[in-house]
């Protein structure tokens, strides 16, 4: 075993790390959503392994509710500074500064069987992407894979985002998702994604479905319909709604739903705001409403997350 799948196969724990100091921690519990955890510690000087993944798929046929994917990464190369004013500076160390410390960051991405099955309730599992999603497949098994360069950027980005407070929750949702999006496809197809329809061949294509996506993250609490979303990035909307399902894989409106639910759960976890307060704020019309889109989603009443 080398030493990067060593550190991933103990990312949780501290003896993986031993001599090596820590210099950034963060991590997320809510009930019901991702559970993540992202660590930096100070590369030592021999370092030089190649940045990897690992995919840990856990299955118990007794206790079903027990089962879980997990998604761990290692990637070094980056730099640290703990004033995110001065964070990009090329500075060499001086009294009152140490300068920017190169690191290996460790991820670690854990799914719940429940979390995932909002994917799958209405989705038949005739392929192996479904079937691991579902946990229809029934062997255990951790496999490792290099590191795509479009994994990388999403990684670095969860990094060196300026996000606070509720965007940054809705940026790190919606990131965490794109890795697990690109993790299977890792896994399964041993390849990077070719788009069948012809229109995203096109850059300009590509462009606006991005564009349509971070439209919809951007505006999480202001409804719109696809009519409106595709005058926005300049698209037909029969291409709009193609190409979206083609490069992420679900729906405008089932995206827009999922992220919208993840962020309501922000709110009412970690924020403590009432039911009341976060329907308004996502836009519903009313308390019930919004109650039952958090239930339909989620498997969960919005007032079992209150503190």
């Amino acid at each position: 075993m080398t030493q990067v799948q060593e550190l991933l196969k103990h990312a949780n724990t501290a003896q993986a790390f031993t001599g090596m100091a820590m210099l950034y921690s963060k991590e997320q519990r809510i009930p019901g959503s991702t559970q993540y955890q992202i660590k930096r510690y100070m590369a030592q000087e021999a370092w030089g392994a190649e940045d990897t993944g690992m995919f840990v798929y856990h299955y118990n046929a007794q206790k079903p509710k027990e089962n879980f994917l997990e998604l761990r990464f290692c990637i070094s190369g980056n730099r640290y500074c703990d004033n995110k004013v001065c964070g990009g500076c090329n500075q060499l160390p001086t009294s009152d500064c140490m300068g920017p410390m190169r690191t290996i960051d460790i991820f670690s991405f854990h799914f719940t069987a429940t979390f995932l099955h909002q994917f799958v309730h209405n989705v038949k599992t005739n392929n192996k992407k479904d079937e691991l999603l579902a946990f229809k497949h029934t062997d255990n098994f951790t496999k490792t894979f290099p590191l795509s360069l479009k994994k990388r950027h999403t990684l670095d980005a969860l990094l060196n985002h300026s996000y606070s407070g509720s965007l940054e929750n809705i940026f790190v949702n919606a990131k965490i998702h794109e890795l697990l999006v690109y993790s299977l496809e890792s896994i399964i197809e041993e390849k990077e994604v070719v788009f069948t329809c012809k229109f995203l061949a096109d850059e300009r294509g590509k462009e606006s479905i991005y564009q349509a996506r971070e439209f919809l993250l951007q505006h999480i609490g202001d409804p719109i319909t696809i009519k409106e979303l595709s005058r926005k990035v300049a698209m037909n909307e029969c291409y709009l709604k193609k190409g979206f399902k083609e490069v992420y894989g679900t729906t405008i409106f089932d995206f827009y739903q999922q992220q919208r639910m993840e962020h309501a759960k922000y709110l009412l976890y970690e924020k403590s705001l009432s039911v009341t307060d976060v329907s308004a704020l996502l836009g519903y019309s009313s308390i019930s409403h919004f109650s039952a889109a958090f239930k339909k989603h989620t498997g969960l009443k919005p007032c079992e997350l209150l503190n």
